[in-house]
């Protein structure tokens, strides 16, 4: 290899080494600059915290559902209406959100702002966390979960 070769060489090493500091460190630059949850902070930093509460508020669904799953698992008919149940009520809640937070343009942030995202977060999480403790009282208690008698 010549000595201009050589030096080519190097120069684009260095080169693309630099390049790829630059690319790492920008992309955490970006990871970093998401807003985090704030309950007193910027609108974005509140829809994070509604965002995280709905995570949270899923999570605790899921695992709640399974366990019923899991110990009624020898009871095919009764699985079967807890997951018909579960589908209805998922069909409930979207088309209470989608009523709640209805709007005449096509975008419902028109009609409701920054304050959407955060708002529907909280309303899908209250509705979701009172699913999770109808379903907690089922795990508990067994059916019937309104806590009436038998």
């Amino acid at each position: 290899m010549t000595r201009l070769a050589k030096m080519r060489f190097m120069i684009l090493t260095t080169l693309l080494i630099a390049l790829t500091a630059l690319f790492v460190a920008l992309a955490a630059m970006a990871a970093d600059s998401s807003p985090r949850c704030n309950p007193a902070g910027t609108q974005a930093q509140m829809n994070t915290c509604a965002t995280n509460e709905l995570a949270e508020a899923d999570r605790q669904l899921n695992a709640t559902y399974q366990s019923l799953l899991k110990k009624y698992a020898d009871d095919a008919a009764f699985i079967q209406k807890l997951r018909a149940a579960q589908r209805a009520w998922v069909a409930f809640r979207d088309a209470e959100l989608d009523a709640t937070y209805w709007c005449m343009e096509p975008n419902p942030a028109a009609c409701w702002g920054s304050l959407l995202p955060q708002r529907y977060a909280s309303y899908k999480s209250k509705l979701t966390s009172e699913r999770t403790e109808r379903l907690r009282r089922l795990l508990a208690k067994g059916p019937p979960a309104d806590g009436s008698s038998p």
